[in-house]
């Protein structure tokens, strides 16, 4: 399963990456409002960090302006997705950015049957939306397990992102329920590496290596 970074700060994607373990990211209005500045050079700028996919959302709720939005974004960089709100007019936003060739990553899908049409549109990523499910008391893993089911049973090219990870154990979860990627803020991240033995016993190694060279230091003398 490919991991993104779902920010607009620079810093924490210039980490990731630096980590080995960055596969793309996402962006949207919210966490670019976060940020500040020109929308347009934060994206060049994460595009520089990551060869792979790098969402860049519309605003438009119109087709003609999604088009508009969206043909701009992707003359930014060459690994620039659109992100495309699932509505009506979004999938055929879709439909039309697909016959550009322009890659899209269809958001806020919250059923399968979502997904399924957003796919049939020719969205290259559909992203369900898992934390915000469960906040509603659905099961959000149903929703990724079932769209990855059926594009592997239909041959189907769209690809699974688990989005609206909340914590290390989504991040599994969409693993196990076969989720071709999951996109988690940085916190998230840093807490999948962290575990608390493994920290303790970084602590106990370096305390038994001082100790040794100590002693050993000791006895040469």
């Amino acid at each position: 399963m490919k991991i993104f970074l779902d920010t607009a700060e620079i810093e924490e994607i210039r980490t990731a990456a630096r980590w080995g373990i960055l596969d793309g990211v996402t962006t949207n209005p919210s966490l670019y409002a976060k940020v500040g500045g020109s929308y347009d050079s934060v994206l060049v700028e994460i595009c520089k960090l990551t060869s792979g996919p790098v969402s860049a959302e519309v605003i438009a709720d119109d087709v003609e302006g999604m088009l508009e939005e969206g043909r701009h974004f992707a003359k930014l960089a060459p690994n620039i997705v659109v992100k495309v709100a699932m509505s009506e007019n979004g999938l055929e936003a879709i439909a039309r950015f697909a016959d550009e060739g322009i890659k899209t990553n269809c958001t806020l899908v919250f059923s399968t049957n979502q997904g399924l049409l957003a796919a049939k549109a020719g969205a290259s990523l559909v992203s369900p939306f898992v934390g915000r499910l469960d906040d509603i008391n659905q099961d959000g893993m149903t929703v990724v397990r079932e769209l990855a089911e059926i594009f592997a049973l239909y041959d189907i090219e769209t690809e699974v992102l688990a989005a609206s990870i909340r914590n290390p154990l989504h991040v599994t979860q969409a693993a196990l329920a076969g989720a071709h990627i999951a996109t988690l803020p940085f916190k998230v991240l840093q807490q999948m590496v962290h575990h608390p033995l493994t920290d303790k016993g970084i602590v106990q190694f370096k305390k038994d290596w001082d100790a040794a060279r100590k002693s050993g230091a000791g006895k040469g003398a």
